[in-house]
């Protein structure tokens, strides 16, 4: 394919176009060097240019507006399904978006203007308003006929959604009751009063656990007064559920969320996005600078306890990262509230005990080898280093699994985004604290002997 494109086989490559799905055109032109793009693009068939237009890249596709004449954009947007279409129109600057909004049909632009009115956040942003409806005094019969009259456009069929004569969602259906059932049933004899719906002003990102929650392709949108304006299908859900994602993973690798993907980022944004994080983390480790000059008399003394503080201020760092992880994505999947926080402290002080006897074996172990087969001199009073190391390891681990676990909720109460509390801030903070247990446990132990 992309051989004769280079080639400018055209009719090949539009017969080649023709057998391939839509999506995997749309991938063809996403990679195209840009003057190719639109020239491939034209040779689409009318029918399916608007289809293929939805999967294209955002940056892709306000290039290939660019190319089109003003009857080709307003072909492709009056076939656009309306969701689809909101997602392109509000990215475009506000000159060119009335411009483009011209283009519609009356109909067309009335529906593109009110879902663009709605919070850029909200479920209104990402419906349609084509779907199935019914009233609960028609026939199965007379809901195939408005199927087959208006439903040409529906986002889906596989839901009938019942109204009442003010408009009011009162139920959904199946399409498959309808279909085995007789003819002449009515449909509020197939309704059960069990149905789930959105509200036109909720949260994209509550949308998403409600879609999880009730494993639906497909979710009825309503007013706060229950008239029903639109629906959202689970496509658009997982576009929202994949940002959601993206955003946590950015803010808790320690940096702001990034606007656009990391290709199409500015060097300098990316800079700036980066920057705010690591001047915090760099002024929080001048921290633990002060703390090891705090205790350098301690350090001059027993040499020795320098060569652990990698070890000990790690395994403080991992653990506290880990239970950051874990809380935060539990909170993220609606697991965890903020009433579970005790529970939460009591599984992590316990997990942190454990793991932290875990480490300390391992650490006492290393050190008795290594002295044993004379690799290395931890000097005469080597066995109370080793408890030095195991009680600090114990000590360190708790501290960074209850810091971890214990900063998403503070976060939380606050009304601040738990995944702000990243792992390289938990690990800065149990560095600097992790080093002022050390060397406390330290002077209590080896008083007298080697301090």
């Amino acid at each position: 394919m992309l051989e004769q494109i280079r080639q400018r086989k055209w009719n090949l490559v539009r017969k080649e176009l023709s057998d391939i799905h839509e999506s995997e055109v749309a991938n063809i032109i996403d990679e195209l060097p840009e003057a190719e793009r639109t020239v491939v693009f034209r040779l689409l068939p009318r029918q399916h240019a608007s289809s293929i237009f939805e999967y294209l890249e955002p940056d892709v596709q306000q290039e290939i507006v660019k190319g089109l004449g003003k009857r080709e954009v307003a072909s492709i947007l009056n076939d656009m399904s309306p969701d689809d279409r909101t997602a392109f129109l509000e990215k475009l600057p506000d000159p060119i978006l009335k411009e483009t909004l011209n283009l519609l049909t009356d109909d067309e632009r009335r529906v593109a203007s009110s879902l663009l009115g709605y919070d850029e956040n909200s479920v209104g942003r990402l419906m349609t308003p084509y779907y199935v409806q019914a009233q609960p005094d028609w026939t199965v019969q007379q809901v195939f006929e408005h199927i087959r009259r208006y439903g040409k456009k529906a986002e889906t069929l596989n839901v009938i959604y019942v109204i009442d004569e003010r408009g009011r969602l009162i139920d959904d259906i199946r399409i498959a009751k309808c279909l085995m059932s007789p003819l002449e049933t009515r449909v509020e004899e197939l309704m059960d009063d069990k149905f789930v719906s959105l509200v036109d002003t909720m949260d994209k990102e509550e949308a998403v656990q409600i879609f999880r929650q009730y494993d639906r392709t497909a979710l009825p949108v309503v007013t706060d007064s229950g008239v029903l304006v639109g629906i959202v299908t689970v496509d658009d859900i997982l576009d929202v559920a994949e940002e959601e994602a993206t955003e946590d993973i950015q803010k808790f690798g320690g940096l702001e969320a990034l606007d656009l993907p990391y290709v199409e980022t500015p060097l300098t944004t990316l800079i700036r996005k980066r920057a705010g994080w690591l001047i915090i983390l760099f002024v929080g480790e001048m921290f633990t600078a002060s703390a090891m000059g705090y205790f350098d008399a301690e350090i001059q003394k027993a040499v020795v306890l320098a060569l652990f503080v990698p070890l000990v201020i790690s395994s403080g760092g991992n653990s506290g990262s880990q239970a950051a992880t874990l809380i935060i994505r539990a909170m993220a999947l609606k697991e965890l509230t903020l009433s579970d926080w005790w529970y939460v402290m009591r599984r992590e002080l316990l997990s942190g005990f454990a793991l932290g006897a875990l480490l300390g074996a391992i650490g006492v172990l290393r050190i008795t080898l290594w002295q044993k087969l004379g690799l290395f001199d931890y000097s005469e009073h080597w066995p109370l280093v080793a408890v030095t190391i195991f009680f600090t390891l114990v000590g360190i681990v708790m501290w960074g699994t209850l810091s971890g676990s214990m900063i998403p909720f503070a976060l939380k109460r606050i009304g601040i985004d738990p995944a702000t509390s990243s792992a390289p801030f938990v690990a800065t903070l149990v560095d600097v604290t992790g080093l002022v247990i050390y060397f406390s446990i330290a002077a209590f132990i080896l008083r007298g002997t080697l301090l």
